[in-house]
């Protein structure tokens, strides 16, 4: 049971009823509730970082899983595995993204210098020059920005799930809906 009560949506100022209307039925969305004021800008960030950046879907669900396994968040790590596969992500993918045992080769391919580069941003937060430099030769300015707001965001959402205990729905929540996410790779 989570640390704090969940708000129910029906009790909720109609204005965040009607914007997680839009939103798949997750709990954390009813702990966020608790900071209505916050609520918005949350939804609204991490609506664009999943669905209207220039990442790569499946590069940003690796780093997303690798933030979800360095701060040991269960409820991050089943939702992201979810949409990762959702977008196509090869287990041996997700494998290499949660694993944190894995040594990663310095000049691996683009998972690997992403990878290494969310562990230096998440263990130091300034990633070494070398790293930065690697991995902005894979993006574009504008990828590097989203790439760091990304690691940034899901730190945060890890510790706040796991400082409120928040629970993973008990029901699954159908992810196909482009409503919700970007449509699966055909």
């Amino acid at each position: 049971m989570a640390r704090i009560p969940p708000v129910a949506r029906e009790a909720m100022p109609a204005e965040l009823q009607d914007l997680l209307a839009t939103r798949p039925p997750y709990t954390i969305y009813g702990i966020l509730a608790n900071a209505p004021t916050v609520l918005p800008g949350f939804v609204q960030m991490a609506g664009a970082l999943l669905t209207r950046t220039e990442l790569d879907p499946q590069l940003r669900e690796m780093v997303i899983l690798r933030v979800g396994a360095h701060c040991e968040s269960a409820y991050e790590l089943h939702q992201h595995l979810r949409l990762a596969r959702h977008v196509g992500v090869s287990e041996a993918r997700i494998r290499l993204a949660t694993d944190l045992g894995t040594p990663l080769a310095a000049d691996g391919g683009a998972d690997e210098v992403l990878l290494a580069f969310t562990d230096s941003v998440v263990r130091s937060v300034k990633a070494p020059v070398e790293q930065f430099e690697a991995a902005l030769a894979l993006l574009s300015p504008r990828g590097m920005t989203e790439l760091l707001l990304t690691i940034g965001t899901y730190m945060m959402v890890s510790r706040v799930l796991e400082n409120l205990e928040v629970e993973i729905e008990a029901d699954g929540v159908d992810i196909t809906s482009r409503r919700y996410y970007p449509e699966a790779p055909k």
